[in-house]
């Protein structure tokens, strides 16, 4: 998968797939590249806090019958790895399983028949009979979306990069939730201004998927959908 930092490690018998999350990035020769927006956030590393917080949540997450990975445990390594600000860090991996380690992103780099095959999987999931795919998947990652608002979860990073294509949604680190709060003010007052973008985010990734398969959508139909969950977009309209 492209997903820059995570790799997949195994497979188990059940046929889930391993990933170690924070191992490097798998692209260019440095694996870590230091770009010094959030302290000592490192791209291809994974910081103690933001690993526990993504532990923490995703349990949570999987506790309210979203789809997700299954956790496994953060591991803090011996290695310290120093940055370029001069600070001396000591970085850790997340590890947990999925039914498929490819992101929605991943469609361009996957082999087909794997791609197929998750989308048959999906006909498991239409209980509505619906005649195409992408409204299997719409339907899943909307009602995800209200399971999530109604328990005042904010994912914080809804896109093609963190939702699988076993409709799976994945990486926590920036989500918030009543037990795991934003500790700083500002991201405490900017919360309730953030689930509104989540819709649009959400219906961005079914427009991705529908083009990935193909498919036509008829905007109406997806409307309707979020209203059937309560998201009512003529409310959000200019």
């Amino acid at each position: 998968p492209c997903h820059g930092r995570s790799y997949v490690e195994d497979k188990t018998d059940s046929g889930r797939f391993i990933v170690s999350k924070g191992n490097g990035l798998s692209y260019s020769q440095y694996k870590y590249l230091y770009s010094a927006e959030f302290d000592d956030y490192t791209w291809g590393m994974l910081l103690v806090n933001d690993a526990i917080r993504d532990f923490d949540l995703g349990m949570q997450i999987s506790e309210i019958d979203v789809k997700t990975n299954i956790m496994e445990y953060v591991l803090k390594l011996e290695t310290q790895i120093q940055l370029t600000n001069g600070h001396v860090i000591t970085p850790v991996l997340l590890q947990y399983s999925v039914e498929c380690p490819y992101r929605i992103c991943d469609a361009p780099f996957m082999p087909k028949d794997l791609l197929v095959e998750q989308v048959n999987n999906w006909e498991k999931l239409n209980e509505e009979h619906f005649h195409h795919s992408h409204l299997i998947a719409a339907n899943v990652l909307i009602g995800n979306l209200r399971k999530l608002h109604s328990h005042q979860i904010l994912h914080n990073a809804i896109h093609i990069q963190n939702y699988t294509w076993a409709l799976e949604l994945l990486d926590f680190e920036i989500a918030c939730s009543p037990q795991i709060p934003y500790l700083k003010e500002e991201e405490v007052n900017r919360v309730e201004d953030l689930y509104n973008r989540e819709i649009i985010q959400t219906y961005e990734i079914i427009n991705h998927i529908a083009w990935c398969l193909g498919e036509e959508i008829n905007y109406e139909e997806i409307d309707n959908l979020f209203l059937k969950y309560g998201f009512d977009l003529s409310s959000l309209k200019v």
